[in-house]
């Protein structure tokens, strides 16, 4: 099967579609930074992350921060432990700068200093408009086939009826999103706890900084509690479509019915930073490199803020653990190869760019596309999945398991995150490279993809 990969090549063609050189990495990197803040992409105020150059001792560190005032706010640095500068990337406060182009440039005037950029903010893309599969409803998981039939969908259904049927096994796919319902009567079964922490114990069994993470860690509130109510209706929804219970009788089928799923919350009521989005990647790497577990991919069905050459490093090192970072084009309906976007718009190998098609096999309005970098459609409008609901009021007031239809590339990424599950488990061993591979050389041609998407086509797991 033809591997389909974006190379550096792609990388040169984004900075030339911004006006940028690609001849200097490091220029062009400050340079897309820069253009990024003029065109007002929001950032958390008065913070800046800073990569420190291997072997630069703590005393280096305060001496080079002072160029900016800055003062040290958190660790990101991969296994970080403690609280203390000493890590080679950063968190900084530096309130006293207006402009942090400026305090930018001070910063990475110091020798010690690789680079220095803006705390990013970014937000879910998502809009909101197996009864819900026999009733029809169910139209991203149908098939040429299927009964109820689309051929528009993720022929998932037609997958599911090959011999090796809907599991996932031991598959890990993590969430890094808003929190997700794990009690949810068509969730809970495949909520993946943690086997390094022991619960309620109040003690980092696994040594990972992190005390009872079981079902996962909320980064945006720094706790243990990955779920906080209907407010997480985005990372829930997303869930249900990875990998809600199939075959139970009740609401939706995921793409890979017994997938286990696992939540790094960094989406709150205000969005999400840039810093904590690098937590979450970390989590699950540290995950499957010190603890071996068999996390395949992570879902990120949000984007926005600019290049980040700190979150580029931690999906790159997501990458060295074979680990796929499965991303949101983005809702403006804009193209991505002209106007970049992250995170799906990383050159990492690991990265898959999902655009959302309808039900009728068109690309839908709102979504973002590219020919080079956006890598195929998925369904992504009028998308039934999971979602927490309010019942009872006042004192009485509980979350219950509910469902509900979403538009968004949100809804389209998980779709290709349950066809990585499927595909890793039918092929054990297999590396990010080649499950990538296999999705992006299975997609079908599809006349509202051409020259929209670097496949031409959309997602079809009925081959794996």
């Amino acid at each position: 099967m033809k591997s389909i990969l974006r190379t550096t090549a792609l990388a040169a063609a984004t900075l030339a579609a911004l006006g940028l050189a690609s001849t200097a990495v490091a220029g062009g990197r400050s340079d897309l930074v820069r253009a990024h803040l003029d065109q007002g992409r929001p950032h958390v105020a008065g913070e800046l992350i800073v990569k420190f150059r291997d072997g630069t001792d703590a005393v280096a560190q305060q001496r080079a921060m002072g160029r900016a005032n800055g003062a040290f706010r958190d660790n990101l640095s991969p296994g970080r432990s403690g609280r203390g500068v000493g890590g080679d990337v950063a968190l900084l406060s530096v309130k006293g700068h207006r402009n942090l182009a400026d305090a930018i440039a001070a910063l990475e005037a110091d020798g010690d200093i690789e680079y220095a950029e803006p705390n990013w903010i970014v937000s879910h893309s998502a809009t909101s408009n197996d009864t819900q599969f026999t009733n029809g409803s169910l139209w991203g998981m149908y098939g040429d086939a299927s009964s109820p039939a689309n051929q528009f969908g993720s022929q998932a259904a037609e997958a599911w009826a090959q011999p090796a049927g809907a599991t996932c096994g031991d598959v890990v796919v993590g969430i890094i999103d808003e929190g997700y319902m794990y009690t949810h009567e068509d969730l809970a079964a495949n909520a993946f706890k943690n086997p390094g922490e022991i619960a309620g114990n109040g003690i980092d069994d696994d040594g990972n900084g992190l005390v009872d993470d079981v079902y996962g860690w909320d980064f945006d509130g720094n706790n243990n509690t990955v779920f906080d109510g209907t407010a997480d209706d985005h990372g829930t929804h997303v869930a249900g479509t990875i990998g809600g219970v199939g075959g139970n009788g009740k609401g939706v089928a995921g793409v890979c019915w017994s997938v286990r799923l696992m939540g790094a919350k960094f989406l709150g009521s205000r969005g999400g930073t840039t810093a904590n989005a690098i937590k979450a990647v970390d989590y699950f790497t540290d995950l499957k490199i010190r603890h071996g577990l068999n996390i395949v991919a992570t879902n990120n069905s949000w984007g926005g803020g600019g290049y980040s050459q700190a979150l580029k490093d931690a999906i790159d090192r997501a990458n060295a653990a074979n680990i796929l970072f499965i991303a949101a084009a983005g809702n403006s309906g804009a193209n991505n190869d002209a106007t970049a976007a992250y995170p799906s718009g990383y050159t990492s190998p690991n990265v898959i760019a999902v655009a959302a098609t309808t039900s009728a096999g068109g690309l839908a309005s709102y979504s973002q596309y590219g020919a080079t970098t956006v890598d195929i459609g998925a369904p992504g409008s009028g998308i039934i999945s999971t979602v927490p609901v309010s019942g009872g009021k006042g004192k009485n007031a509980t979350v219950a398991s509910g469902y509900a239809s979403y538009n968004g590339t949100s809804m389209a990424t998980p779709h290709v995150a349950g066809a990585a599950a499927l595909y890793a488990y039918r092929n054990p061993g297999s590396t990010a490279a080649q499950i990538k591979a296999a999705i992006l050389g299975s997609a079908v041609p599809t006349p509202s993809l051409q020259g929209k998407v670097l496949t031409n086509g959309r997602l079809d797991v009925s081959g794996y």
